[in-house]
């Protein structure tokens, strides 16, 4: 079954990761304010990002991976700046914190 991850962007500016078998019918529940308790609260919405999986399982593994990153990852996958990516994923350490 096939599988999407997506990204939507609130009328906050903030951005909500989910993963479903048909993009069409959950985007139209965010928008209506059945999909998600953070979206609802956040309306409207707006796609900004999806990947298509073959198999809805990896489309959701995808989701909580997505969903651990920071906001910075998130914009650089969005905006296809894939090679900023690894540099993104390292956590920087302060001195004395």
């Amino acid at each position: 079954m096939m599988g999407f991850m997506y990204i939507l962007k609130c009328s906050d500016g903030s951005y909500y990761t989910g993963s479903t078998v048909n993009f069409e019918i959950r985007f139209h529940q965010h928008q209506y304010g059945k999909g998600a308790n953070y979206t609802k609260k956040r309306l409207p919405v707006e796609l900004i990002y999806f990947e298509e999986y073959s198999r809805i399982d990896d489309a959701f593994y995808r989701e909580k991976q997505v969903q651990h990153w920071s906001r910075k990852k998130k914009k650089a996958l969005i905006e296809c700046k894939y090679s900023d990516l690894p540099v993104l994923a390292k956590k920087i350490w302060k001195k004395g914190a």
